[in-house]
């Protein structure tokens, strides 16, 4: 700690993002990464965009990432979206961040699951917004009743991370119109591997923000790229924070291969049922193996063996070069979350598994 630091840096707890070894010969199954490699099309257009001496790196990106925002609602044209109702920014953290700051600091306690993505408590650390979580059921699902209380905000991931759970679309519009007074944010990260979108509901809900991330369904972890949907006047109020604070988040290459990416619906198609057909095939394998798996309508399974202890299971595990995430939570400290890896990196976890239990 230093004598620099101001008071908030001092207070802050921040977020641990899932670790990223560099080991040879690893099956990495800890950060829900995709599988397999993004769209042709979208490395395409990275290296149209760099051309033969990179020269257009010299130039500033839009600012607007315009081409982004009219490919957002091109894909999205059968909910008569508008690039008018979409902000886009450098991963959907930063999107997160920008919204935590512009929608979601009031008096009253924004709204939150007790089980779910860790970086909202640091984001009200970060701008001192006071919360509110509310638990799970038994079975870990939300309940849409227990949010029909005084709030300045809620938001939650559907499906819900770590556990994989999907609210129903009836269920969120239902939360979204008990709460007109107040912004609700469904984070949608996970969403294209078997939910259904809440952006068909934005044009009957001015409060309801969704979004979304480029990293998981269209494989672009490492190029940064994040959206949100919704009416023009929660967009214009992201715009606010986002030119106050950077005016350029996406990169020429990252608005590149986006746009491609987005446009290339067949191959997300089949990258995404395969990722879809891989998890069934995984939760029946383990629970052949007497793991009690969640249903999961995301690219990673939650399960927890009631005879072995997951934090050793993880040990075991990663001693056989295979890494799986363990959260040291109450509630979830006996579970752990596995990615949908191929085919044969499921088949290589099975074997390992099936080792270590006997």
């Amino acid at each position: 700690m230093s004598q620099y630091w101001s008071a908030v840096v001092r207070g802050l707890t921040p977020y641990t993002p899932g670790e990223q070894p560099k080991l040879a010969n690893l099956i990495k199954l800890n950060t829900n990464e995709n599988p397999y490699p993004p769209s042709p099309r979208a490395v395409a257009a990275i290296r149209a965009e760099l051309g033969e001496d990179g020269a257009r790196l010299r130039l500033y990106p839009d600012p607007n990432g315009d081409s982004l925002k009219a490919a957002v609602a091109r894909h999205f044209e059968r909910f008569a979206i508008t690039p008018r109702q979409v902000f886009v920014g450098n991963s959907s953290d930063e999107v997160l961040a920008h919204v935590f700051q512009a929608l979601l600091q009031h008096q009253a306690p924004l709204l939150f699951p007790d089980i779910t993505y860790s970086f909202y408590p640091v984001y009200c650390g970060l701008y001192g917004i006071d919360y509110e979580t509310v638990p799970l059921d038994q079975d870990f699902a939300i309940r849409a009743a227990d949010y029909q209380r005084p709030n300045g905000g809620i938001i939650f991931p559907n499906p819900n991370a770590p556990t994989g759970r999907a609210l129903a679309l009836e269920e969120i519009e239902t939360l979204v119109a008990a709460n007109p007074d107040s912004v609700v944010v469904i984070d949608e990260a996970y969403v294209d591997f078997g939910a259904d979108t809440a952006i068909a509901l934005v044009q009957r809900h001015p409060n309801l923000l969704v979004v979304h991330t480029l990293s998981k369904s269209r494989s672009l972890a490492g190029l940064r790229v994040g959206f949100a949907v919704g009416h023009p006047d929660l967009i214009e109020g992201l715009e606010r924070v986002k030119n106050s604070f950077n005016s350029y988040p996406l990169d020429r290459l990252a608005l590149a291969g986006a746009v491609a990416a987005l446009e290339d619906g067949v191959w997300f198609e089949q990258t995404r049922q395969a990722v879809m057909q891989s998890r069934e095939e995984l939760s029946a394998r383990l629970s052949g193996l007497g793991f009690q798996v969640l249903p999961s309508a995301a690219n990673f399974v939650f399960a927890r063996h009631p005879g072995h202890d997951a934090a050793q299971l993880a040990q075991k595990l990663r001693e056989r070069s295979i890494i799986v995430r363990h959260f040291k939570l109450p509630r979830i400290d006996q579970h752990l979350r596995i990615s949908i890896g191929t085919p044969a990196e499921c088949a290589a976890l099975v074997a390992a598994l099936t080792d270590i239990l006997a």
